[in-house]
C-alpha cells in the first residue's frame, strides 16, 4: 500500500525502508551477482531515498519505487564500470597512446584519472569523448566544435601529454 510523504514521519519512514531493504538488495544481488557491489548500490539506493525524504519529492512510497532508484544505481553503476574498462584499455587500442611507442601494460585506472586531472580542458574534453565516451572521431569533432583533421592532431597531442602526466605519476608513486 503506498504511503504518501507527507504523512510519513521520520519512524515511519525508517519502518518503510527497514521493511524494503531485503527486496532492493535481492533485487540488487541478482543482477549484479557480487555482495559487495549489491551493497554499495543498496547503500546509494537509501541515500537517495533519504534525501527524497527530506526534500518531499515522492509522492508515493512504494518498494517499487525503490526498486526504480536501485536500478538507475545499476545501471550507473555499469556505466563507470564500462568508462573504467574502456579507460584501462586506452593503451591497449591501436595507436590509442602514442603512435610512436605502445604501453605494454593496461593502465592503472586512479593513476590515469590522476594523469588526465593535470591535462588541460581541450585534451581532457578530446580523451574523455574519444575513449570514455567511445565516440568516433567525427563525433568527437562536432561536440567540440573542429574540423576532423584538427580533432586527429587534438587527440594526437593528448594522448602524448596523457603518457606523460602518466608517467609522471607513476614515477611519484
Amino acid at each position: 500500500m503506498p504511503h504518501q510523504t507527507r504523512c510519513f514521519d521520520h519512524g515511519e519512514f525508517e519502518q518503510f525502508c527497514a521493511g524494503a531493504l531485503p527486496e532492493v538488495y535481492g533485487y540488487l544481488f541478482a543482477r549484479c551477482g557480487d555482495r559487495t557491489i549489491a551493497e554499495d548500490l543498496t547503500s546509494e539506493t537509501f541515500m537517495s531515498a533519504v534525501v527524497a525524504f527530506r526534500q518531499a519529492t515522492v509522492d508515493e512510497w512504494t518498494t517499487g519505487w525503490l526498486i526504480v532508484v536501485a536500478r538507475r544505481r545499476l545501471v550507473d553503476h555499469w556505466r563507470r564500470r564500462a568508462r573504467e574498462e574502456r579507460f584501462t584499455r586506452l593503451g591497449e587500442t591501436e595507436g590509442a597512446i602514442d603512435s610512436e611507442a605502445d604501453w605494454d601494460e593496461p593502465l592503472d585506472v586512479e593513476r590515469a584519472l590522476a594523469a588526465l586531472a593535470q591535462l588541460g580542458p581541450h585534451h581532457q574534453s578530446a580523451l574523455v569523448l574519444r575513449y570514455l565516451d567511445g565516440l568516433p572521431v567525427a563525433q568527437v569533432a562536432c561536440e567540440l566544435g573542429r574540423g576532423l583533421h584538427a580533432t586527429e592532431a587534438l587527440l594526437q597531442r593528448a594522448r602524448r601529454a596523457l603518457r606523460r602526466a602518466y608517467q609522471e605519476e607513476q614515477t611519484h608513486a
